[in-house]
């Protein structure tokens, strides 16, 4: 591929979209981390972090963005979307998208302290579960965690 063209498809495209809602979220003095669910190459859902504003520690991103999934496809079986994460998810969120099925789930950063996408537990391809999502980590990797370090900085410092 020529430098300057951008696939419109690829993993890198997609982590830029979540990337543009962690931002929003780290505006919102929210976690930075963004998501977004891909179907047959188009975005069916798109949400960032909101546990603050909502007073809910379900809401995040990932959770968000499979219930607005579920509701574009009227259907809970996301067997056909791929779900675009800024951070490794954690076991909630990894639970949920294997609960719903989702086909591939890709992530930028580890997350070691709570990731269950590999790096303390890998839930998403659990072998005793019901189903197993793809993974891919690692894209767009110093973007993502870089826009968190940014921000757990800035808290420590008072900001």
């Amino acid at each position: 591929m020529e430098e300057g063209i951008i696939d419109l498809q690829s993993d890198e495209y997609f982590m830029g979209e979540a990337l543009r809602l962690a931002h929003r979220a780290m505006a919102q003095d929210e976690v930075p981390v963004g998501a977004v669910l891909v179907c047959e190459g188009r975005i069916i859902a798109r949400a960032h972090n909101q546990v603050e504003q909502l007073r809910d520690a379900t809401a995040h991103a990932e959770m968000l963005a499979i219930t607005q999934a579920e509701a574009a496809k009227d259907d809970w079986h996301l067997t056909d979307c791929d779900l675009y994460v800024t951070k490794e998810p954690c076991p909630m969120c990894a639970g949920a998208a294997v609960h719903a099925r989702v086909r591939r789930v890709i992530f930028g950063c580890l997350s070691p302290k709570d990731g269950a996408g590999g790096s303390l537990m890998n839930l998403l391809q659990h072998p005793k579960l019901n189903h197993r999502c793809q993974v891919t980590s690692g894209v767009r990797q110093l973007e993502c965690g870089g826009i968190l370090q940014a921000f757990f900085r800035e808290k420590r410092a008072g900001g």
